[in-house]
């Protein structure tokens, strides 16, 4: 297997005499996963269609240039929810894509309401983004898509089930099987039969904990020829559980308690603000939690929570025993789940300690950007950062070491806020976890692997992790690269 560079994306002249694969996005960086497969008689495949997130100004023109015509896409199959992997699906609909996206249910229930709300998000920020332009005397620019494409698109998605063979053709077919990273998430198994030979593909997409503290545990896959697999944190091994929720209670007590201050957590609207409720019911339950307004202020998450109810065979074996006795782990007395604008402008005039759960995780969007701003100044509250934030972004810069002034919305705030960070609520498992998870393969029959969504020093580290367990021919592509299968 060799890289090659095929530069044309005409349709009409596109070479279908081999069966290759473009990286297009989360190529040496943690978003906007894209990955192009064509097979010898010109069909192609798709594999996630993610917005790439957390680089200012340049996100705009890189999830506006796909590097290929929506139009032209047969299939695109959907690893997981996340919008880093399926928020620019109304924008493929919107420039021609009419194909068939294929996923799990849970990802198909998740995606029609977590698109709706980016498509939300893209009509506020163009208004605000064409205020600025007028008073330059620039001309008004377009959305990348608005919610109407976010419903038209919801009518290509087809749900599959976990663990079932779904034949898309008599020539390509997928199963989906569980990686524990977010509710819905798979591992995509292609089987692609060309001259009478089966080529096995195996796409990881984002790999969770091997405990999870709400889902269903990652599972062995099939083998594969060709793996493609996420490398988020290769370079680093989480704490244990245990330690990580002595953590959390020591930052919610030391906030709450002793400073009688505000908890900011920014947090994903799907999965981690699930998980970080599910903990701070178990502080409930247990008498351990102060008495405290705890306000989960997303309508996205309110949403993904009712969602969450729905798919009790998608959680692990605790959840389902703390269901014996306690009909709801995702509320209790003190739990505010908040939708209304006016609800959320009303938690700056909050006076009392309390805990903020807002998305988004990396402070790049969203109501907890607000939150952040209003509260950041002041050294009785606490600025909890419970995930991966890119490099680039405000969650990534607000970490900072020695940092005293930070800029939000356009405006310089003092630094005065406690910032912590509890990474082992991320829903990336580290390199040990990873390297856990991939076990189930037998790397001889391996032909080649590729490291996708990581940044690339550390994907460099975590390939050499690879070698030691056993992998050869390991490839980190560049954004375009190519290879033949």
């Amino acid at each position: 297997m060799k890289c090659v560079n095929l530069e044309s994306e005409n349709p009409k002249i596109f070479n279908h005499k081999i069966m290759k694969i473009k990286f297009i996005g989360a190529a040496r960086e943690v978003t906007g996963s894209k990955h192009l497969i064509t097979t010898k008689e010109g069909k192609r495949i798709l594999l996630d269609c993610g917005m790439f997130q957390g680089k200012g100004l340049e996100t705009d023109s890189m999830n506006r240039n796909l590097g290929f015509d929506p139009a032209t896409i047969d299939y695109l199959i959907l690893s997981h929810a996340h919008i880093d992997h399926s928020g620019l699906i109304p924008y493929l609909y919107r420039k021609g894509f009419r194909g068939s996206v294929v996923c799990t249910n849970a990802t198909r229930d998740l995606c029609a309401i977590m698109l709706a709300d980016s498509g939300h998000i893209q009509e506020l920020d163009i208004k605000w983004f064409n205020k600025k332009r007028e008073k330059q005397g620039l001309p008004p620019v377009e959305p990348i898509y608005d919610e109407q494409d976010t419903e038209k698109c919801m009518e290509l998605f087809i749900g599959v089930a976990y663990n079932r063979r779904f034949y898309i053709n008599d020539k390509i077919n997928v199963k989906f099987t569980y990686t524990g990273h977010m509710l819905g998430g798979a591992v995509i198994n292609l089987e692609l039969f060309e001259d009478g030979k089966k080529v096995r593909v195996a796409y990881t997409g984002d790999i969770g904990r091997q405990h999870n503290r709400i889902l269903h545990p990652p599972t062995a896959f099939p083998q594969c020829d060709y793996l493609i697999t996420e490398s988020t944190y290769g370079d680093r091994l989480h704490p244990e559980d245990k330690d990580t929720e002595n953590d959390f209670l020591r930052i919610v007590l030391q906030t709450c308690v002793e400073k009688s201050g505000k908890l900011i957590i920014p947090a994903f609207s799907i999965g981690r603000t699930q998980e970080i409720v599910f903990v701070l019911n178990d502080f409930f339950n247990k008498g351990l939690l102060p008495k405290i307004d705890v306000f989960v202020d997303s309508p996205l998450s309110v949403n993904a929570t009712d969602i969450f109810r729905m798919y009790a065979d998608g959680m692990n074996e605790e959840v389902k025993k703390v269901l014996k006795y306690d009909s709801d782990p995702f509320g209790f007395n003190s739990l505010h789940y908040i939708k209304l604008v006016d609800e959320s402008k009303a938690l700056n005039e909050h006076d009392k300690p309390c805990i903020i759960i807002s998305s988004s995780g990396m402070l790049e969007a969203g109501r907890v950007k607000h939150h952040v701003a209003n509260n950041v100044s002041n050294w009785r509250n606490t600025i909890l950062i419970v995930g991966y934030c890119s490099p680039t972004s405000l969650g990534a810069r607000i970490q900072e070491p020695g940092l005293r002034y930070i800029s939000i919305f356009g405006n310089m705030h003092e630094l005065n806020a406690s910032i912590e960070k509890i990474e082992a609520f991320s829903g990336h498992g580290d390199y040990n976890e990873m390297k856990a998870f991939l076990s189930c393969q037998d790397t001889a029959q391996i032909k080649k692997t590729f490291l996708v969504h990581g940044d690339y020093e550390v994907q460099q580290k975590y390939r050499e992790e690879l070698k030691r367990a056993g992998y050869y021919n390991i490839e980190i592509p560049e954004a375009g690269q190519e290879y033949v299968l």
